[in-house]
């Protein structure tokens, strides 16, 4: 039995194989660093345009996820506007919030930061419009429920909207 010791994410591995030498050894973590190489990250292989449009595939929860994985997708995902402008969109953030998201763009936000800003409050909007309210007795009903801080329109959309039921 070979007995072969190998450093392992800054700790020593202690590995024993019948009949291997630590010649062997070498020669199989040679053949490992260059099959991780052959694997490189995508992004870093393809134009950026085509890393945009396979994160393109992704919901907003996994994007936000893909972005945490390494920093060039990071970069690629939080500069591309199309894939958040997208986002807001199919989320209902900028049917509900149409007034808080153009103000947003004006002031310079990114779509990313705006969908950030506004999707709590759109959900919360779309919520009283649906009627999830309308029987509330008490505020203990209420617990555990995100709220978000609404305009006096929205307000006003949303008391007409129980008016009408």
């Amino acid at each position: 039995m070979a007995k072969f010791n190998k450093m392992v994410n800054g700790s020593r591995e202690t590995r024993y194989e019948l009949g291997t030498t630590a010649k062997n050894y070498q020669a199989v973590d040679q053949a490992d660093s260059r099959k991780r190489a052959d694997l490189m990250n995508f992004a870093e292989r393809l134009p950026t345009e085509l890393s945009v449009k396979i994160f393109g595939q992704l919901d907003a929860r996994s994007l936000c996820r893909a972005s945490q994985t390494c920093r060039l997708w990071n970069d690629i995902i939080g500069r591309s506007q199309h894939l958040w402008r997208a986002h807001c969109r199919c989320l209902g953030v900028v049917a509900l919030c149409r007034r808080q998201v153009d103000d947003d763009r004006r002031d310079g936000l990114s779509w990313k930061e705006s969908l950030s800003r506004n999707y709590i409050r759109s959900r919360v909007t779309l919520d009283w419009l649906r009627g999830r309210y309308s029987n509330v007795a008490s505020a203990g009903e209420l617990r555990g429920r995100k709220m978000a801080p609404m305009d006096a329109e929205t307000w006003g959309e949303i008391l007409q909207a129980e008016l009408d039921r």
